[in-house]
């Protein structure tokens, strides 16, 4: 009697979910971010993260990455953060509060952000707060106080035209930043709104935030657990020396873990903090986690030292002691379609007995394509090479794919065994999608850990920062697990999507000379599929591809070759070339340039790329699209302006005392090839086999110093590369 009902619910739920598919997730914008947490594991089709710093511009460390701006307006007004466009700023890193007071310039309106040292630098306040404080909440921010050396802030700050951070003091500017910006007509929570003194953050993130350490998820049996339909499997395992044992599989699917827990005994939580973690997804012939215990949990080592009831309070891991046990949770939403096995390997030479375990999930019917498996990427470097950065993830060809599309979320790493700290100068590189520029560029290793000056050598644990296990020095060190230093840094709101690919580094030193013995976890959403297809690659200079791509632009300059570099490192080590020179062939304009680019008409959105000479500063056009296939006369639509601020010279400002006036020193970097992107929206790209592209150049005229008459800028163009925004297999 029922089956024609059945039938049809059937049919409607095949269809509906078939739609689904068809159409990207929703992006959470702002404060939804942090509230959407829950959505962690879901693709960010059409959004962009960029991390932008204050770094040595030639490779090296000098003043420890601090204090090298993109130009000087004023003595008080240092720029580092210079956006166009539509977009929010999710982070930002200062060291203590050097370089206080910030101008935060939204959408042309100068707004003074400061913290309670500023006022006398040289006397801090103990219990510092980022000002406004109720634009700045604690547990959206914190100070050195806290985090042992930097001033953190979460507070999200959307544009819709530009943001301009500045520095009114340069002694010891040091910082990174991390902003988005999304593809016209993505599929947003929330309208991007200029940000403004009005802009409070709601309670409830503070308070969600404040729930770190805790149990997330709602108690077994209760209502709240009902409506999510958590289902609960639990046991105990004991572990034998070098053994495998399964701990959990689940074939009830489509679902979400949403809960993974173990419970051992603390006089036994070295040796289970040794022992693997393997999870496989849906039958596929690798395992997606297959990591030490400690590491993926947030810390180097389960060794507590000094009795502390966290090693780890993170917001989507911790591990907490009672005297009798220890208490590790894990929060990352990991969907999963047809089965999940959970699995431990044991490294200890005695059994590890009563391990209990429980894992928590709930059905669910996301579309495939709209979610990413949960990935964990083990790296173990005891030897790394003198003058190249430590490779802790390459998604190229991870797990037999090519091509993944999902998101970066953090990293948990060991940067010494041996209690050194030096190596704490090494900067973050993270390359996405085929750039070869590195789209996130930080300042050093305990900064990217959320600290500063290396934390002072001491311990903290924040929610998405922290330095939970190591010593100050060797000489305090009562074992050898007293001396692994490890770090964590797990992204949420600033997290970083990818479409193709994801590479991230990590400099060992300041010039990568670290010898020190590193083991890293990269924590990744993919889904072994594309989301961003490149479709075709104009070459300037050369005959055939501008033919090939109708390339007009009269006022362009003749085919010229550059001999340079990207900015991946030190050039050399210890008189070994360790980044060649090489050359390429590009012109300038200062008029306007035309070609046609191939779309994948289904596209939902595209990025194009651009190769460039960075030797012109503060690049930018107006951006027109015509459709190539029908219009002629092309019908230009504007689709944005294309900036790139700074150029191969900086300016460094870092004098030696506090309150010391600003310096105007110019640097010239020998690196002069740069990749940047330009977002262009699907209401002038779906349903196009082609394009046909306008770059109109405009003039800008920033001085790099005060004083100083601005340099002749102009549009250079070595490479275009259009990428189409599509949905996933």
């Amino acid at each position: 009697m029922h089956r024609p009902f059945l039938l049809g619910f059937a049919i409607c739920l095949l269809v509906c979910n078939r739609s689904a598919a068809e159409e990207p997730p929703v992006i959470p914008v702002g404060l939804d971010a942090f509230r959407w947490w829950d959505r962690w594991a879901y693709q960010r089709i059409g959004e962009r993260a960029y991390m932008r710093s204050t770094y040595d511009r030639s490779g090296g460390n000098e003043g420890a990455d601090a204090s090298h701006f993109l130009y000087q307006l004023a003595d008080d007004f240092n720029v580092s953060l210079d956006v166009e466009g539509p977009g929010v700023l999710y982070f930002a890193r200062y060291n203590h509060w050097h370089g206080s007071p910030w101008h935060y310039v939204v959408d042309d309106v100068d707004h003074i952000i400061s913290e309670t040292s500023t006022a006398d630098p040289l006397h801090p306040a103990a219990n510092s707060i980022f000002l406004p404080e109720t634009l700045f909440p604690r547990g959206l921010t914190w100070t050195w106080s806290t985090t042992r050396g930097a001033d953190l802030m979460w507070v999200p700050v959307p544009f819709e035209t530009s943001f301009r951070m500045a520095y009114s003091r340069t002694r010891y500017g040091t910082g990174y930043y991390i902003y988005k910006q999304y593809v016209p007509e993505a599929r947003l929570s929330q309208p991007i709104r200029s940000w403004n003194t009005r802009h409070e953050p709601a309670e409830d993130v503070v308070n969600l935030l404040a729930r770190s350490g805790q149990d997330l998820l709602p108690k077994q049996g209760s209502p709240a657990a009902e409506r999510l339909g958590l289902i609960e499997r639990s046991g105990t395992v004991s572990l034998w020396p070098n053994e495998s044992v399964s701990v959990a599989e689940i074939h009830d699917a489509p679902a979400v873990v949403r809960g993974l827990e173990f419970v051992v005994p603390a006089d036994k939580a070295e040796e289970f903090g040794r022992a693997r973690l393997r999870i496989r997804w849906d039958d596929r012939r690798h395992e997606s986690v297959d990591v030490p215990v400690a590491l993926f949990f947030g810390a180097g080592t389960l060794h507590n030292r000094d009795q502390r009831e966290y090693l780890v309070k993170a917001f989507p891991v911790f591990v907490r002691f009672t005297t009798q046990q220890a208490h590790l949770a894990c929060f990352f939403p990991m969907p999963f379609f047809r089965r999940a096995e959970f699995a431990l390997v044991s490294a200890a030479s005695t059994e590890i007995p009563e391990v209990k375990w429980r894992v928590r999930y709930a059905r669910d019917r996301a579309p495939a394509n709209h979610v990413g498996y949960l990935h964990a990427t083990y790296r173990d470097i005891p030897k790394p090479e003198p003058g190249r950065d430590l490779l802790l993830l390459d998604t190229r060809g991870a797990e037999g794919s090519d091509d993944w599309s999902g998101q970066f979320i953090g990293l948990s790493w060991i940067f010494s065994h041996g209690a050194v700290l030096n190596t704490l100068e090494g900067d973050p590189r993270f390359f996405f999608d085929d750039s070869q520029t590195p789209q996130a560029q930080g300042t050093g290793t305990e900064e990217w850990g959320g600290g500063g000056d290396y934390w002072g050598g001491e311990n903290m644990t924040l929610p998405f920062v922290g330095h939970p296990t190591g010593v100050r020095k060797p000489e305090e060190a009562k074992s050898d697990e007293d001396k692994i230093e490890s770090a964590y840094r797990y992204l949420l709101s600033d997290l970083m999507p990818f479409g193709k690919n994801a590479v991230i580094r990590l400099e060992h030193g300041g010039r990568n000379e670290s010898r020190e013995h590193y083991e890293s976890v990269a924590y990744w959403y993919g889904r072994p599929s594309a989301s961003l297809v490149r479709t075709d690659s104009l070459q300037i200079g050369d005959e055939a591809s501008e033919n090939a791509h109708s390339y007009h632009s009269p006022e362009a300059s003749d085919p010229t070759e550059i001999v340079s570099r990207y900015e991946w490192g030190v050039d050399a080590f210890d008189g070994k070339q360790i980044f060649p020179a090489h050359s390429d062939i590009g012109r300038i304009t200062r008029g306007a340039s035309e070609f046609t680019v191939q779309l994948d008409p289904e596209n939902l959105g595209m990025l194009l790329r651009r190769k460039l000479d960075y030797g012109f500063p503060n690049q930018r056009a107006r951006v027109l699209v015509a459709d190539a296939t029908r219009e002629n006369p092309p019908r230009w639509k504007t689709a944005g302006i294309w900036y790139l601020a700074g150029s191969n010279r900086c300016v460094y400002s870092n004098p030696k005392d506090e309150l010391g006036a600003a310096q105007h020193v110019i640097q010239t970097s020998n690196r002069r090839f740069r990749d940047d992107e330009f977002l262009i929206g699907r209401d002038l790209t779906r349903g196009r086999k082609q394009i046909r592209v306008r770059i109109e150049f405009l003039p800008v005229s920033i001085p790099l110093i005060p004083g100083e008459s601005a340099a002749p800028s102009a549009w250079s163009e070595i490479r275009y590369d259009a990428y189409c925004f599509v949905m996933p297999r």
